[in-house]
């Protein structure tokens, strides 16, 4: 695709698809394309609408469908972004520990056991974390938790790695403990900077993540530059040491029974990390990236979503048939899936 406009990011149409001229010749937003089909006894259900970008090796762009320069809230694929702060505010923190970081993990015991352990070495208490009391995000998690008579605690909630981390960042430095997910502190302008870096673009709308931390907004076109950043920034680089941590341990960035996780042990060298309301963002090693937006949110759709999309990218591995396959159920039967529809 080519630009026709100076003002539109090179690679990029000034019209990207889902978009259809109006009479008098500018761009109204139409609606976004079909990314997912739900597919029930050979009849299509329901759709799932949304964007994608695939960019090639050299930063630009490949594929394009629906708007991907628009904002959108990458929620915990940001996550990259948060733990590079965390080693720009001179943390020490490898390994385990820093995949840990930019984790959004499945509250396994070992999850648990690492960020009790993370949180006695920095010598912070757990009343200091601020994330919402919550289950184990993997179901299978969250029933075991249940039935040993346990509850809702917010060292179980997915993103305590990442708060543990901002909390000893914020010690290490002499920052107030109880502000640090507020905005103006040292710490979050440390991501906001961070965020601003990875994906050469300007943050236009800034919200708050379900975990209670600022979230930045970025274009699609931007997150997939960010994670194509990390992957290809000088090793020993705070961005590369979060890449290399998260790839070389990636069961701590997600948990055992997940995609991100699948991906990076299968295909050495891939940065993978989703975020929710249907958010993902990926990095290939040679600098090849992908980000895409559900606009419904379905998560059920990053799986078939993503394996289409590096089916595109000439990516062909045993792991894209494990994580598209999405069933559909009859009774205990199999009737249906989802799939991708792109």
């Amino acid at each position: 695709m080519t630009s026709s406009s100076s003002e539109t990011p090179a690679g990029i149409s000034p019209a990207p698809a889902g978009h259809e001229p109006s009479a008098g010749g500018a761009s109204v937003p139409g609606p976004a394309p079909v990314l997912a089909e739900v597919v029930r006894s050979g009849f299509v259900e329901g759709r799932h609408r949304g964007s994608l970008v695939i960019l090639a090796a050299d930063g630009s762009v490949e594929t394009a469908l629906g708007d991907v320069t628009a904002p959108v809230f990458p929620r915990s694929s940001n996550k990259p972004m948060q733990a590079t702060a965390v080693l720009r505010a001179g943390l020490d923190l490898s390994g385990e520990r820093l995949a840990l970081a930019a984790a959004s993990h499945s509250g396994e015991r070992f999850h648990l056991e690492l960020v009790e352990k993370m949180l006695a070495e920095f010598g912070l208490d757990r009343a200091l974390l601020q994330t919402p009391p919550d289950l184990p995000l993997d179901p299978a998690e969250a029933e075991e938790y249940l039935a040993a008579g346990h509850k809702r605690e917010r060292i179980t909630m997915n993103c305590s790695g990442k708060h543990t981390a901002m909390l000893a960042a914020c010690a290490a430095n002499g920052w107030p403990l109880e502000t640090y997910l507020d905005l103006e502190h040292p710490l979050q302008q440390l991501v906001l900077d961070s965020v601003r870096t990875a994906s050469g673009e300007a943050v236009t709308e800034i919200g708050t993540d379900g975990c209670g931390a600022p979230l930045m907004a970025l274009s699609l076109v931007g997150l997939a530059r960010a994670f194509r950043h990390h992957v290809l920034a000088a090793p020993g680089t705070p961005e590369r040491r979060v890449a290399d941590a998260m790839r070389a341990h990636p069961e701590y960035v997600a948990g055992t029974r997940r995609p991100d996780t699948w991906l990076m042990r299968e295909l050495p060298g891939t940065l993978s990390k989703m975020g929710a309301e249907a958010v993902q963002a990926l990095a290939l090693p040679d600098g090849r990236a992908l980000a895409f937006k559900v606009d419904d949110g379905a998560g059920r759709t990053l799986g078939p979503v993503l394996a289409r999309a590096l089916r595109l990218m000439g990516v062909d591995a045993p792991v894209l048939a494990r994580i598209e396959d999405v069933p559909l159920l009859g009774g205990p039967e199999r009737v249906g899936e989802i799939r991708a529809a792109f």
